[in-house]
């Protein structure tokens, strides 16, 4: 992975984290409703990008 890559996860990553914390501090702490926001967005967002940067490389396609 090239290193504009590997920054540009790293910085969606920080911006996750900051959405995250908002979540968590603007509705009310750890519910399971924003527990449940936090992974299904964590599972939309970065799943797909490491099934084309990392998992990618494995495979010849």
């Amino acid at each position: 992975m090239k290193a504009s890559q590997v920054a540009a996860l790293l910085l969606l990553l920080l911006l996750w984290l900051w959405l995250c914390r908002a979540i968590i501090v603007g509705a009310g702490g750890f519910t399971f409703k924003n527990i449940f926001l936090i992974g299904a967005s964590g599972i939309i967002i970065f799943v797909p990008l490491w099934k084309k940067y990392v998992r990618g490389k494995n495979n010849n396609t």
